[in-house]
């Protein structure tokens, strides 16, 4: 592919993905102050599928659009209002973990085409730190708001209630995501790779 074509598709296939981000925001399941998500995962799945540092072009692109007013953001959602809210810090971890996952997973290949159980390992450890980075911001700034917003209970404290709140919940649906988008990133890598890389 010419280098010019390779550049528009490049622009195309990131397009596409921060599309796919965005049109994530419909799944949307409220359980509580923090609902699940599908947006979370597909963050960290574009950067397995794109790797290094492409992986979080798409994420960035999702977080802009959101923040200028579209509805893209969970429950289809926009603005500041939605960064100073209980899942605000969520926000910058999808970015955060987006970039450290596109980094481990590193940049796609051809030969990824031939199965191995090292990319499999990669893969699935990126996938995951990403999942767990996602986490921190989101854990910081949602135990700020519980205490700012008098939510933590008078006898417990607010570390206690954040991981009731918006995490322990939340780990077997994360672990599903994980084993999903593993094995779809091991099947784009190798074909995206041919385009953009070979």
């Amino acid at each position: 592919m010419k280098s010019k074509n390779k550049v528009f598709f490049l622009l195309a296939v990131i397009a596409l993905f921060a599309a796919i981000i965005c049109i994530g925001c419909i799944i949307k399941i409220p359980i509580g102050p923090v609902p699940i998500v599908l947006q979370n995962g597909l963050c960290i799945l574009t950067a397995l599928i794109l790797g290094s540092y492409l992986g979080g072009i798409p994420t960035a692109l999702f977080l802009v659009a959101g923040l200028i007013g579209l509805p893209v953001y969970s429950g289809g959602t926009s603005g500041i209002a939605v960064w100073a809210g209980p899942t605000g810090g969520f926000l910058p971890g999808y970015l955060i973990g987006a970039i450290i996952a596109g980094f481990i997973a590193g940049k796609p290949s051809i030969s990824e085409k031939k199965f191995s159980w090292k990319m499999l390992i990669k893969l699935t450890l990126a996938m995951t730190v990403g999942m767990v980075i996602l986490y921190i911001p989101g854990i910081f700034w949602f135990s700020h708001w519980a205490q700012t917003a008098g939510k933590v209970p008078a006898d417990g404290s607010a570390f206690a209630y954040t991981m009731g709140a918006c995490v322990l919940p939340y780990i077997p649906g994360d672990i599903l995501k994980i084993v999903i988008a593993v094995p779809v990133a091991l099947k784009i890598r190798p074909v995206l790779a041919q385009y953009l890389y070979e």
